[in-house]
């Protein structure tokens, strides 16, 4: 663990491994829920860093943070997202290809695995989502498409992502959803926020 000042009232966490910081992500809220986390604004995980914004005394907080027992992450009690996705994205055959697999076990295997949102980032409801085994990572691909359309399900090194809009992007398409990750209208926006679990529910109709 690596604390490093940012200003005068946050401090940015830097981790080992993504797994650590949803473990911290986690325990941060878990203590701010129970009255035992000192005043802090803002609460933002990253892929291995969470920054603690708004902070009231965070030269205390820095020297107490490295002390903290923190458990390793588990289900939670956070009610169950279901995505509705069509698995027939263009990259399909050469992600089953990667994963020594045939083409109809790739949606097999996606949608067994329960994910938990580990941050969100690169455009407003995208969200980053763990929960496949490490051996089923894999890598973008070499060219990146300029346009990806809305609802694409997506995979990236261990993430899985849903495109809220279209966009330029270099993730391996797997799938389609058609629903809405974010919306102006709902409140939240987002449908997705850190901490979220999610299934992904093959061959369903969209039920908004």
């Amino acid at each position: 663990m690596r604390l490093l000042p940012v200003g005068d009232r946050a401090l940015l966490v830097e981790l080992g491994s993504g797994a650590e910081a949803e473990s911290l992500h986690a325990e941060l809220l878990r203590r701010r829920a129970a009255g035992t986390l000192p005043p802090v604004g803002e609460i933002v995980p990253a892929a291995r860093t969470v920054l603690l914004d708004g902070v009231d005394e965070p030269g205390r907080l820095a020297a107490e943070l490295p002390h903290w027992v923190v458990p390793p992450l588990t289900a939670g009690t956070r009610d169950v997202i279901e995505i509705p996705v069509r698995y027939d994205g263009p990259d399909l055959a050469d992600v089953a290809a990667l994963w020594g697999v045939a083409v109809q076990d790739v949606a097999a295997i996606h949608s067994s695995a329960e994910f938990h949102v580990a941050f969100c980032g690169f455009s407003p409801g995208f969200g980053y989502l763990t929960g496949l085994d490490e051996r089923f990572a894999v890598s973008r691909r070499a060219t990146p498409r300029t346009s990806v359309p809305a609802g694409a399900v997506a995979l990236a090194g261990p993430y899985t992502g849903v495109y809220p809009r279209s966009s330029p992007g270099g993730w391996q398409l797997i799938g389609t959803t058609d629903t809405v990750l974010w919306d102006d209208a709902r409140e939240p926006a987002a449908l997705l926020s850190p901490g979220a679990r999610v299934r992904f529910v093959p061959g369903a109709e969209d039920s908004r």
